[in-house]
Formats: C-alpha cells, sequence, structure tokens
C-alpha cells in the first residue's frame, strides 16, 4: 500500500507529514528526556547541597547538631519541599517528620515511599542517604512538581502531534486537491486533442509557478506537433495537386513509347520519360529536404561563423555567373557579421535567391547583397532592380510550388524560396519579401 501511496500527490503529502510527524516524535522524546534529567539533576542538586550543609554540622557538634539543624529547617520551612529523616545506628528516630523506611544502602533513592504529617497518603520522594557518626541521615525531595512538569511536558507533546497530524491530513487534502484539480485541467486539454481540436491549449494563470511553467511547455509542445501537422497536411496537398500533371505526362510518355513500334522515336520516348522521372526524383528530393530542415531547429549543428567573409566568397563565386548573363552583383557590408548557425544552410539559402535572381530577372538587372548587424542578430538582403512581383501574389511566394506569373515560362519548381524561410526558421529567424522598395527583395533574418 505504501509503495502506491507515493505515487499519488495526496499519499506523498500524507507520507512526508507522517515523516514529519515521526520527526517531532522524535524531537519530542529526546527534549522530554534532556528536560526531565536536568530537572532530576537540579533536584538532586538540591538535595546534595541541603545534606552537605548538615553534615558540617555534624562535623563540629556531632548527631545532636544535625537533629537542632533539621529541627530548626522543619520549623521555619526555609527549605519548601525538602524532608528530613535522621536515626540513630538502633534505628530510632532522632529527627525529622518523615515517616520512611530508611534505606539499607548509602546514596540517591529515586523513588522513595514517605508519609508527611498529617498526610493521608504516600507520596514519592527522591532521597539521598548518608552514614553519620552514630546513624543515618536522610534528606528527600518530594518528586510531585517534577512529575507535573513531566505530565505537563508530554501532554504539549501530544497536543503538538496531535494538531501536526490534523494539520498535516488537511494541508494533504488541500494540496491533492489543487494538484489533481491542476492536472485535470491538462488532463482535459490531453483529451480534447485526443477528441481531434488540436486546437485546444492548456490554460495559463501567469503566476510563473511550476504548473503555469508547465502548461507553457506543453502548448509550446502542442503548437510545434500542430505546425509540424499542418506542415504534413501541406506537403501532401502539394505533392498531390502539384505533381499529378508531371505524374500524368510521365504516364503518357511510358504509354506512348510502349505503342510506338519505330526503335529510334521509343528510344526518344523513353529518354523524355527518364528525364520526367529525373526531375520528380529532384523535387521529392527538394521536399524532403525542406521537411527535413523545418524538422531541426532544436538540433540544428551550430557553429561559430563569419557572415561578412561567407557571403563575400558567395558573391566572388556568383558573379562571374552574372557578368556572363548581362547582369552585375554588388555586395554591400556595413560592418562585420558574426553569427551561429550551418554554414551548408546558409549557402544553399544564399544560392537559392541568387539562382532566382538569374533565373527570373531581365538582363542589365542590378542585384545587390547586403548584411548588417541588428538588435537581435543579423540581416542579408538579396534585392534586385528588376521588374518584381505584384503585391498581392507575394505572399504565397514562400509556399511550397509557389511562382509567380512571370516565372510560369522559367525552369523551376516553386521550392526555393521555402527552403530559404526553412532554412531561416531553423536559425531562429525568418524570411520575407520587402515591400518598400522597387523590384523584388527578399530579407533573411538569422538570430545571433
Amino acid at each position: 500500500m505504501l509503495g502506491k501511496a507515493w505515487k499519488t500527490t495526496t499519499g506523498l503529502v500524507a507520507i512526508v507529514g507522517l515523516v514529519f510527524a515521526l520527526a517531532i516524535v522524535a524531537i519530542g522524546a529526546i527534549s522530554y528526556e534532556v528536560t526531565h534529567e536536568a530537572l532530576e539533576q537540579q533536584l538532586d542538586h538540591r538535595i546534595s547541597a541541603e545534606t552537605a550543609g548538615l553534615l558540617a554540622e555534624a562535623h563540629r557538634r556531632g548527631l545532636p547538631a544535625i537533629a537542632s539543624a533539621i529541627a530548626r529547617r522543619e520549623a521555619s520551612r526555609s527549605t519548601a519541599s525538602l524532608d528530613y529523616l535522621l536515626v540513630d545506628d538502633a534505628g530510632t528516630r532522632v529527627a525529622g517528620q518523615m515517616q520512611a523506611q530508611v534505606p539499607s544502602k548509602a546514596g540517591f533513592e529515586e523513588f522513595l515511599h514517605y508519609r508527611k504529617p498529617g498526610a493521608s497518603e504516600d507520596g514519592i520522594a527522591q532521597a539521598l542517604t548518608t552514614k553519620v557518626a552514630g546513624g543515618t541521615l536522610v534528606v528527600a525531595a518530594d518528586r510531585s512538581g517534577l512529575d507535573e512538569i513531566d505530565r505537563t511536558l508530554g501532554s504539549l507533546f501530544a497536543a503538538a502531534l496531535a494538531a501536526l497530524l490534523v494539520v498535516g491530513a488537511v494541508a494533504a487534502g488541500i494540496i491533492g486537491w489543487l494538484t489533481q484539480h491542476r492536472l485535470e485541467r491538462i488532463d482535459a486539454t490531453a483529451r480534447a486533442i485526443i477528441g481531434g481540436d488540436f486546437a485546444r491549449r492548456v490554460p495559463r494563470d501567469g503566476s510563473g509557478s511550476e504548473f503555469d511553467r508547465l502548461a507553457g511547455t506543453l502548448n509550446a509542445m502542442l503548437d510545434r506537433i500542430e505546425g509540424l501537422m499542418e506542415n504534413l497536411r501541406q506537403v501532401s496537398s502539394d505533392v498531390a495537386h502539384d505533381l499529378r500533371t508531371p505524374l500524368t505526362r510521365l504516364c503518357s510518355s511510358l504509354d506512348q513509347a510502349a505503342q510506338e513500334s519505330d526503335e529510334q522515336v521509343r528510344s526518344e520516348r523513353l529518354d523524355s520519360a527518364r528525364a520526367q522521372a529525373a526531375e520528380l526524383l529532384e523535387i521529392f528530393a527538394a521536399l524532403l529536404r525542406i521537411a527535413e530542415i523545418e524538422g531541426m531547429s532544436e538540433r540544428l549543428p551550430r557553429e561559430h561563423l563569419d557572415l561578412s567573409t561567407l557571403l563575400e566568397r558567395m558573391a566572388e563565386s556568383y558573379r562571374p555567373d552574372f557578368e556572363d548573363s548581362g547582369r552585375s552583383l554588388h555586395l554591400v557590408l556595413a560592418q562585420e557579421m558574426q553569427a551561429e548557425g550551418d554554414r551548408r544552410l546558409l549557402d544553399q539559402a544564399l544560392a537559392n535567391l541568387l539562382d532566382n535572381a538569374l533565373r527570373h530577372t531581365p538582363v542589365g538587372t542590378d542585384v545587390t547583397i547586403s548584411g548588417e548587424r541588428v538588435t537581435d542578430g543579423v540581416k542579408v538582403t538579396v534585392a534586385d532592380d528588376g521588374p518584381g512581383v505584384p503585391v498581392q501574389h507575394r505572399a504565397r511566394l514562400f509556399d511550397r510550388f509557389a511562382r509567380a506569373e512571370s516565372a510560369r515560362s522559367t525552369p523551376g519548381h516553386g521550392l526555393g524560396l521555402a527552403m530559404v524561410r526553412a532554412i531561416a526558421l531553423a536559425h531562429g529567424g525568418d524570411a520575407r519579401i520587402l515591400d518598400d522598395r522597387h523590384g523584388f527583395a527578399v530579407e533573411i533574418r538569422i538570430r545571433g
């Protein structure tokens, strides 16, 4: 049963309360024992001091002097709660009003039964028996005060333990109820998501508590899962819609090749089918690469990069192609730029933008690569002064297979900008098309 109890919040709190109660019992027992011993030692000290005083009388004048001192003390009751008994060697009472049997051995007697004159019942005393010349001296102190203190301490500890158990039980119930209430909200959200409500999220109270932080983490996880699911649906839709035509052409080419009797024409048909199949494989590879990049933001291999050097190298690599095609490529760097990221992916993003500029701009276009530091990282812009893209078409250019009308007649599959954005997001940034300038410009932000 104990093995199951610690697995629930109420049971765990109850176990902690029980352990705490046992600790209180142990502390109470130790405190009681220490207090009790201290009081007994104090009582022994009083008895010893009083006995020493009486023995000092005996050294001067013998047994009669002790009897006389006892008589004076009992007459004045100057030593409250102390009682005396002095007997001679024959056992005959010499002094003292205490009625008790003289202990047979000298030393302390912790529980000596005695009766005071006029008392109706016996009491318990702590006594010291001392042999003196001619007799025996017994000095006793009543234990009723000590016993009363013991009972009071016992009652206090029992009351404290009972109160602790009650408070612990109530606290266990309250904490268990609060925890269960908070967990029920998480459970309700999970059940709603299982039922198909993927937009449902765990409620947060903004307190910053452990449960509030847990709710935030779970919501972030659900947002990530929803994004991946949406991405999967989008990919599935894109594949079904945009690959239907290439697959249809491929099937048509294969059918024509199968029905063709002329070997040369058949070979040409098969070569065309192979080219179409290679194009499809290229599209699938690009889709898989985009999906892979979108899913690796948290485990992206990062290294310290000199982004300025990377941009200079890309510009030098592409400048001959731009010059040969009748276009120009410029690089503008405001300052040295450092970033953390994956060099290959950033090369890929810049290559896609520069390839688009080569492919979709007219001869004579000026293309500029610029970079600068910003508050939360760095930004890189690839801009041209070409005809650009109508504003109403820009929003969807980062979607898979999205192409501007002017680009329909040029090679490509509409996956370049989708990959650029995926790379930017994987680096904690984003990509956007700038609307405040002539031509076409894409800005990539990288968190650094």
